[in-house]
């Protein structure tokens, strides 16, 4: 029977070790790769930017969990019929202007008074496999690695074992996602850029294709191609590669196929998104302006089929028009 590898971990006192070296790093934070050096253990609360006490991702020591819920909307492998209990935290350590959580993404004043302690973390854990959930996911996890770690270490002393879920932008510090080997079983990034300048254009995010390319080949080497399935028929452990299509070829979708074809071979499993609309600030961008049109999506499909991939997901071409969180809602922000 499959058991999460925290589980013993934290038997053997590794996890607490880990979770001690990492909180470390919260005194001149390097947790991301912005690597802003922010003293978050001592931090002014919503202050942001390089230079200030609380960083770039204006965050202090606490974890700040915007929402959590069962979410039905992941990829079936990972939740099935009982989906995936998300927690979903706040002050992203990007700034993408089409961000569809933008609501606990970019508003740093209001989600700091959503801070949690690791207690609350843990229990909330609890709550969310007590409610069925088939795995949890940490959505947005990079700048709160450290505390993420010790909530799973008092989890699971209250016996939590389901499979973790870290899903990210991909904008993730290789040395913080070697730390978390053995504890997160299951990668779930973004690659959202092929071009550093739309990257920095759209999302404020500096050498996104270099460090999401590395923090790629890190998730993989922990990992592998091959998703490993339970008895459930659900993803245990393996990697999952999100790619959102943007239009105008903003996002190089094609581009970052090729390279993962190229680098981590076509075993790997792809997840292609259809479902980008103008939301938050996209308007402002006349490239981003409207939804992707059904010839690129069609054009993107066209290339993992040539490439050979053939383990993954391919969403609906109309899944813009549906899914679209609303955060306004933190109890239930995904509607049926």
């Amino acid at each position: 029977m499959w058991q999460p590898g925290y589980v013993e971990l934290a038997s053997t006192g590794e996890l607490a070790a880990r979770a001690g070296r990492l909180a470390g790093s919260l005194k001149a934070c390097s947790l991301c790769p912005h690597q802003c050096g922010a003293h978050r253990l001592n931090p002014v609360s919503g202050q942001s930017g390089a230079g200030s006490a609380a960083g770039r991702c204006a965050s202090g020591v606490r974890p700040i969990v915007s929402a959590y819920c069962l979410h039905m909307g992941e990829e079936p492998a990972l939740g099935g019929s009982r989906g995936v209990g998300n927690i979903f935290f706040g002050n992203c350590n990007a700034a993408c202007v089409y961000c569809q959580n933008y609501l606990i993404s970019q508003r740093p004043f209001q989600e700091a008074a959503r801070e949690v302690s690791t207690e609350r973390l843990a229990d909330i854990m609890l709550d969310l496999a007590g409610q069925g959930a088939a795995s949890v996911g940490f959505v947005s996890p990079s700048h709160f690695a450290a505390q993420a770690i010790q909530a799973i270490g008092i989890a699971v002393s209250r016996g939590f074992s389901l499979p973790l879920i870290y899903n990210s932008n991909g904008y993730d510090s290789v040395t913080t996602l070697k730390s978390l080997e053995g504890v997160f079983e299951i990668y779930l990034p973004d690659l959202r850029y092929a071009s550093a300048e739309a990257a920095v254009t759209y999302s404020a995010l500096p050498d996104y294709p270099r460090i999401a390319r590395l923090a790629i080949k890190e998730m993989h080497r922990q990992v592998g191609s091959r998703l490993v399935y339970g008895d459930d028929g659900l993803v245990k452990r393996g990697l999952i590669i999100r790619l959102l299509v943007l239009p105008n070829g903003i996002s190089g979708t094609e581009q970052s196929l090729r390279w993962i074809a190229d680098e981590l071979g076509t075993g790997v499993c792809v997840s292609v998104m259809s479902q980008y609309y103008p939301t938050n600030r996209a308007k402002e961008y006349p490239q981003l302006a409207r939804g992707i049109t059904r010839d690129e999506y069609d054009r993107v499909v066209e290339v993992v089929d040539d490439l050979g991939f053939s383990h993954g997901w391919l969403q609906e071409y109309d899944s813009g028009g549906h899914y679209r969180p609303d955060f306004s809602d933190r109890i239930k922000p995904f509607k049926p």
